[in-house]
């Protein structure tokens, strides 16, 4: 299949998987409302076309968190790369590194932050849940500080799993899964000796280190269920900032009501999110979240969003709407499952050119040029 544009990814992604990780990847909650609403409300956004206005976008650099990166751009973290690749999570951050952006590495990762830290120019960012083993929380945090990471990226939305019918559909879960998902892979032949065979262990990296024991993906599910502490209180959380000395994002906030809790915790950073539409099914989409949240910060605190981006030209209107940066989850997995490390660096680059010429045509050089007077009209 020709890869012209970044969507393209999603298509040969489903050509590349196994049902039960496309499914997982492209899931929502419930009847993914939030989902379809992340990227159709970028679509609501309309910007000022300009002329003649002799910009040539070269520069797309921006410092966040007391470092330069090469864009307003940085990986999310997505649960179980590992399998969508071989050795996933490291071809990740190669990528990230090569870019120059930043890339969060997921708790529930296949690789451990040890494996995926290995010859890298720059440090990965860390992400991590509330749970309630507190002990394996802080051994984690200990694994990040020893392998150089420098940021933490803390998910807050997630104090219970959302329901994800097509997880259940698949074989990710539910009856017979073993048996279902060894049948599938044998119909993605490619997937079944690159990653599948080849791509092993296919244990949860940082989680079977702290047990001391494999964790594998039939235990995954499980596991978290276990953890989620679904009584948690921003009171409880006050302890990771003590114990955690770097910078500190908070993802998964939605609503500005939360924005003074965030900022009494001690965040340097807000994502906007709903976790992809993954969680609360019928919540706002990220984009339609994100001006009020930046009003509530009002520069007290890095925002970036996250959540629908499929293109160059929905991050500059992202940029336009207040965000610092933006990260992308699926869009880079797609890419990651269809080429490996080179699909990413492919993906990159188109965002890139997009960006590039969307700059030009509405006559901003430099990201700060990036705001609301660049757009025409926002139906929300």
């Amino acid at each position: 299949m020709i890869i012209s544009a970044p969507t393209d990814f999603r298509e040969a992604a489903q050509r590349c998987l196994p049902r039960f990780l496309y499914d997982y990847i492209d899931a929502g909650a419930f009847d993914e409302l939030t989902y379809a609403r992340n990227t159709q409300d970028f679509k609501e956004i309309e910007l000022r076309q300009r002329v003649l206005k002799g910009v040539e976008p070269d520069d797309l650099s921006i410092n966040m968190f007391g470092r330069d990166w090469a864009l307003p751009l940085a990986l999310s973290p997505v649960g179980l790369s590992g399998m969508y690749a071989k050795r996933g999570e490291a071809q990740v951050a190669r990528a990230a590194n090569k870019a120059g952006i930043p890339y969060a590495m997921s708790t529930v990762s296949i690789c451990s932050i040890e494996e995926v830290s290995q010859g890298l120019t720059q440090p990965i960012w860390f992400q991590l849940y509330v749970l309630r083993d507190r002990g394996f929380m802080k051994h984690v945090l200990d694994q990040a500080k020893a392998n150089g990471v420098t940021t933490l990226v803390f998910t807050v939305d997630l104090p219970v799993t959302g329901i994800r019918y097509k997880d259940k559909r698949s074989g990710l879960t539910g009856p017979w899964r073993k048996t279902r998902r060894f049948a599938q892979a044998l119909t993605r032949p490619h997937w079944a000796l690159n990653v599948g065979l080849m791509g092993r262990p296919h244990t949860l990296g940082n989680i079977s280190k702290y047990q001391g024991q494999p964790t594998g993906l039939l235990d995954y599910k499980e596991w978290l269920s276990e953890n989620f502490d679904p009584t948690i209180t921003w009171t409880d959380l006050e302890w990771i900032r003590d114990y955690w000395d770097g910078p500190l994002i908070l993802k998964g906030i939605l609503d500005p009501s939360d924005v003074p809790d965030a900022l009494t915790l001690g965040a340097d950073g807000i994502i906007v999110s709903n976790h992809g539409g993954r969680q609360l099914d019928g919540a706002v989409s990220s984009i339609r979240a994100l001006p009020a949240i930046v009003e509530a910060v009002d520069g007290r605190a890095k925002v970036l969003m996250d959540g629908g981006i499929r293109s160059g030209l929905d991050l500059v209107k992202a940029l336009c709407l207040g965000a610092d940066a933006a990260m992308i989850g699926r869009s880079y997995i797609y890419a990651l499952a269809t080429r490996g490390e080179a699909g990413i660096t492919e993906l990159i680059d188109m965002y890139i050119r997009e960006m590039r010429v969307v700059m030009t045509l509405i006559g901003a050089e430099t990201i700060s040029d990036l705001d609301r007077a660049k757009l025409a009209k926002v139906d929300f």
